[in-house]
């Protein structure tokens, strides 16, 4: 089951490092991380795919980003 992260309202770095620190703990292998601007969108798929991560999907729902990321 998919770890979600609610960074709604946080600006950056607050999700990059909300992000980074769940991919340190290492509890899952899926986890979707839910942002309200483009910018955080975009760091935070940028900081996942750096530690080796792949993003799944980026959904759009009412200005709110879905970014699932998966490990590997």
């Amino acid at each position: 089951m998919a770890k979600i992260l609610d960074a709604r309202g946080l600006s950056c770095p607050q999700p990059v490092l909300m992000t980074l620190e769940e991919i340190k703990a290492g509890r899952a292998d899926e986890i979707v991380v839910m942002v309200d601007s483009d910018t955080s969108k975009e760091n935070v798929s940028r900081a996942a795919t750096s530690k080796g991560w792949t993003v799944a999907g980026i959904g759009e729902e009412d200005g709110v980003y879905r970014i699932t990321i998966r490990k590997g």
